[in-house]
């Protein structure tokens, strides 16, 4: 049974190697257009599941593929990956001192034997950030270049000096709830126990 992530995502990469799983990676090209008529949660779902689904139609066989979306949500504003620094500047002015939310929403598509399942799951995980100053932020951004995370901090660096508390699972808001994927594939005899 092949295990494959649909993710570029170094640290879904970095959660699948601490799962000690098999696996190969393959991307689609999807390119990610929200559809704006759903919820949050729901858009969340939807391009996980998307990200999978094309990996999962384009290949064969009995395969298991995991997709993966993040959303880091303030009230009802969503906050992607900065554009720039005065952009990463402006998002983290705006979540310290805080409670926001990370969104990780996970798709799971299985081929065993055509046998076909699919799981759709949100994972929500609040982060309580501390009250920052511009030269904090400023520091911490030259520091880290947090460019390709959304919200413009990454929960597992020098930002965690900021991060007060976290409510939820610490590797959904890292993207990736690796605990559920061991369950999944586990409960689908895809592997053994480690």
């Amino acid at each position: 049974m092949k295990i494959i992530l649909a993710s570029t995502s170094p640290r879904r990469k970095e959660l699948m190697d601490l799962g000690r799983f098999d696996y190969e990676i393959l991307v689609s090209d999807l390119e990610e257009m929200r559809n704006m008529s759903l919820s949050l949660e729901e858009q969340s779902k939807d391009l996980a599941y998307q990200k999978a689904k094309i990996v999962y139609d384009n290949t064969q066989g009995d395969r298991t593929i995991i997709g993966a979306d993040t959303l880091v949500v303030l009230g009802d504003k969503v906050f992607g990956k900065p554009k720039d620094r005065e952009d990463a500047m402006n998002m983290l002015r705006e979540l310290q001192g805080k409670r926001h939310y990370i969104y990780t929403s996970i798709a799971v598509l299985i081929d065993n034997k055509e046998k076909e399942k699919e799981y759709k799951e949100l994972h929500k995980t609040a982060v309580y950030v501390k009250p920052m100053n511009d030269l904090e932020i400023s520091e911490y951004i030259s520091n880290e270049m947090p460019y390709d995370k959304a919200g413009g901090y990454g929960i597992q660096d020098s930002f965690s000096l900021f991060i007060d508390k976290i409510e939820g699972n610490y590797t959904s808001a890292l993207g990736l709830p690796i605990q559920r994927i061991y369950e999944i594939l586990k409960e689908n005899g895809i592997l053994g126990i480690i």
